[in-house]
C-alpha cells in the first residue's frame, strides 16, 4: 500500500513550516497519551465513502468530521507528532478477498502499541505491549477476517515514517491519495 518505505528518521514537528490552523492545533494539543488520541479516533464518525473511495487528509478530516481506516491513522499520527513522537504508520495487509488496515504507531518503554479506526472494536486500540511489530501485527490475525468469516490478514509493513512527505500530502492538502 505505501509503496517505498522510506527509513525512520523522525523530523521535528514545526507548524510554521506544516501550516495547521490554530483551532486544527487546539483540537490535537488536548491528545497527549495514546489513549485521548484513541478516544478522539473513535469518536469520529465513520466514513462509509457514499461518494466513492476516498483517502482524506488531517484537515479534511476534522472539517467533515468522518474517517475510516487510513483517515484516522493519519490523524492520530499527527497528534502524536503535535506531541514529540514520530509520525508512524503501518499497513496490515490482507489477501485480495478483503481490505488492508492501517494503524499508527507508538512506542512506551521500547514496546510497540496501536491507535486504529475500524469497523469494529477488535481492530482498533492495541495496548504497548509489543516486543517487536511482527507480534503487533499478529495481534490482529485472529480477528481479521471478511464477512464470509475467512482470515485474510497476510502481512504488514515496515513503519512509514510520515515526517519524510510534505504537508500538503497528507495534513492540509485535498487527499492523501500519495500515502
Amino acid at each position: 500500500m505505501f509503496g517505498y518505505n522510506k527509513p525512520v528518521r523522525t523530523l521535528k514537528f514545526d507548524n510554521k513550516k506544516i501550516g495547521l490552523t490554530p483551532k486544527e492545533l487546539n483540537v490535537l494539543k488536548p491528545l497527549g497519551t495514546p489513549q485521548k488520541i484513541q478516544d478522539f479516533v473513535t469518536a469520529i464518525p465513520q466514513n462509509f465513502e457514499p461518494d466513492g473511495d476516498t483517502c482524506m487528509s488531517v484537515r479534511e478530516v476534522l472539517t467533515k468530521r468522518r474517517a475510516h481506516c487510513i483517515e484516522g491513522a493519519l490523524v492520530a499520527a499527527l497528534a502524536f507528532w503535535v506531541h514529540g513522537k514520530p509520525p508512524l504508520l503501518m499497513d496490515v495487509k490482507a489477501s485480495d478477498e478483503d481490505d488492508d488496515h492501517v494503524v499508527a504507531l507508538f512506542r512506551e518503554n521500547g514496546c510497540w502499541g496501536a491507535i486504529s479506526k475500524g469497523n469494529h472494536a477488535y481492530t482498533r486500540y492495541r495496548d504497548p505491549v509489543y516486543r517487536t511489530l511482527r507480534e503487533l501485527a499478529m495481534s490482529y490475525f485472529h480477528e481479521y477476517y471478511n464477512p464470509a468469516g475467512k482470515k485474510t490478514l497476510r502481512s504488514y509493513s515496515r513503519p512509514l515514517d510520515l515526517s519524510c512527505y510534505g504537508p500538503d500530502v497528507w495534513m492540509t492538502g485535498e487527499g492523501a491519495w500519495e500515502i
